[in-house]
């Protein structure tokens, strides 16, 4: 009888092991599947992110409107011109007047392009990464060009004609556009444009002053 006994506790011991061992390890499948089905919603919540900047992005560019892009375009096309014409002439000018002329107009029209592809990457807009076809003409002209030659012709195109032209593009821009953003850019760019083109005619005149004094040009 006390045999009997001994075997059934141990029957009924093993048994309560057994369901004990099922219980955990569906615990432990269960928070397996937990986990997995928590890092795949991980990873669904992180593309659908990503795919909703892409398509406000998107959606951004085609609320611009394309005389707002053209302005852009146009604004980084003179930019990138006088970056590229100032870096020129630090390189082949001896007239410290022009470098001078040349570093402000390197500094200033890079924080000034920075602040447009900002504004243009908000908006998905893609602005253009060279100097355009106009500007180009004027930069196989420039260097071409060495000495008093080059000095003359860099303070006159990329100083005085080329900031004039792009003060007449900065009032278009506030006249005609219709993003309050490129307004305001363009609003806050005029008087740095306006010092420039002052500091260019006056470059201009002191080095025509001098090279006439040394008698490289006629008077």
């Amino acid at each position: 009888m006390i045999e009997q006994t001994k075997k059934v506790n141990f029957c009924f011991v093993r048994t309560l092991a057994s369901a004990a061992a099922a219980d955990v390890a569906l615990s432990v499948t269960s928070a397996g599947a937990q986990g997995i089905g928590g890092s795949s919603a991980g990873t669904t919540g992180a593309t659908s992110s990503t795919a909703s900047r892409a398509a406000g992005s998107s959606a951004a560019g085609a609320m611009v409107s394309s005389g707002d892009r053209k302005l852009m375009t146009d604004l980084a096309h003179g930019n990138i011109a006088e970056i590229e014409a100032g870096k020129m002439a630090l390189e082949k000018s001896q007239n410290e007047t022009v470098k001078k002329f040349a570093q402000q107009m390197v500094d200033d029209h890079t924080g000034a392009l920075t602040e447009l592809q900002t504004l243009a990457q908000a908006k998905g807009v893609k602005l253009p990464e060279d100097v355009g076809a106009t500007h180009k003409t004027m930069a196989a002209a420039l260097k071409s060009s060495s000495g008093s030659a080059f000095d003359k012709q860099y303070m006159n195109g990329a100083g005085v004609s080329d900031h004039k032209q792009t003060i007449e593009l900065l009032y278009k821009t506030q006249k005609e556009s219709k993003d309050p953003e490129l307004k305001a850019m363009a609003v806050k760019l005029l008087p740095t444009i306006r010092g420039h083109l002052k500091m260019s005619q006056e470059g201009l005149m002191a080095v025509s002053a001098k090279n006439k004094r040394r008698g490289l040009w006629p008077t």
